[in-house]
């Protein structure tokens, strides 16, 4: 589910299921509190522990296993684990047991988009038009979910109109941003603007996200993102180390730090400082299931071989595995 990934080359069922945006995920499923077995699971769930999350969801006395918000926890652990239709099982769940709660309509929509991705072009076609709707009525529940309106401006600019995109369509939710989130705003505005072919307003936008937002090591990453889509080589690496030096100050923001050691790992370029973001995310407090910690281990794995550390990699599996026993990417993932 990663990228969120970083590279927003989309594939023919991608541009007309598009899916999961480069938006942080939010820390629980609902403006609720959860109940604290719950809350247990959740917190597994973005440490990166698959194995205890699940163990934790099973264990839940009936009163608490029955809920919308452990459909959804269950939802997010499948997806982390890139099992699809189970994660949209749970996911339609919740929505079910809860339909007005829109952080669960949010991840619908994102379960049914990752599912959309990996379909053929007729069933991408019909799963799309349900992925706008879920993103659709999410904002609707929710004018200020920032997540939903970010995840509904990127599915306008990228859909084709018709599953119900379109860029008109995707300037009015930047719009609603501005008095939401400024930052994510003109990220959206950096995306349209690429998709128009207008790399200079492009850029520019991606560096006015940087100067809004409260968390800038993000948005470097997405200009790096930027960057290495027009091959500018240089830059990316820049903005990488700039995200890298953003992270150190802002401690909630780890997730940059596996978006940039993730870019430099798939464009072979400076391992040793991917290897060093990806240990630098491990050890920190600000882990996310939107980059889950047995992959980061993976990713390591990969690149201590790389390195020349064949015994550090297979450490690094070893601790993968002991997160995530159930992990098993498809052909062709890229973990």
């Amino acid at each position: 589910m990663l990228l969120r990934l970083a590279a927003r080359g989309l594939s023919a069922a991608l541009l007309a299921a598009s899916l999961v945006s480069a938006a942080a995920a939010q820390a629980h499923p609902s403006h609720r509190e959860l109940t604290p077995p719950l809350a247990q699971a959740n917190a597994a769930l973005q440490a990166g522990e698959a194995d205890k999350a699940l163990a934790l969801l099973r264990s839940l006395p009936q009163s608490d296993a029955s809920t919308a918000e452990a459909a959804n926890v269950e939802c997010r652990v499948r997806l982390m684990l890139e099992q699809w239709d189970a994660a949209v099982s749970q996911c339609q769940q919740a929505v079910q047991l809860d339909g007005q709660n829109s952080a669960y309509h949010l991840w619908q929509g994102r379960a049914l988009g990752e599912k959309a991705d990996r379909a053929s072009f007729l069933t991408a076609y019909s799963l799309a038009k349900r992925v706008r709707a879920e993103f659709e009525e999410s904002v609707r529940l929710d004018p200020r979910n920032a997540d939903a309106l970010a995840d509904l401006g990127e599915f306008y600019e990228q859909a084709p109109g018709v599953v119900g995109g379109g860029i008109d369509k995707a300037e009015a939710v930047a719009a609603q941003l501005d008095n939401v989130d400024p930052a994510r705003a003109h990220q959206l505005r950096a995306q349209i603007a690429e998709q128009r072919k207008d790399y200079g307003n492009a850029e520019h936008e991606f560096k006015q996200a940087i100067a809004a937002g409260p968390h800038p090591a993000s948005h470097w990453i997405a200009l790096a993102g930027f960057y290495r889509r027009r091959q500018r080589w240089a830059d990316m690496e820049a903005a990488i180390h700039s995200g890298e030096t953003a992270a150190e100050r802002d401690k909630a923001s780890g997730l940059a730090l596996f978006d940039g050691a993730s870019v430099l790992s798939e464009t072979h370029r400076d391992p040793a400082l991917a290897a060093k973001m990806f240990d630098d995310y491990l050890a920190g407090s600000a882990k996310t299931e939107e980059a889950p910690a047995f992959v980061a281990h993976l990713r390591l794995a990969r690149l201590k071989d790389q390195l020349g550390d064949p015994a550090a990699a297979n450490r690094e599996r070893a601790a993968a595995l002991a997160l995530a026993v159930e992990y098993n990417p498809g052909e062709g993932a890229t973990h």
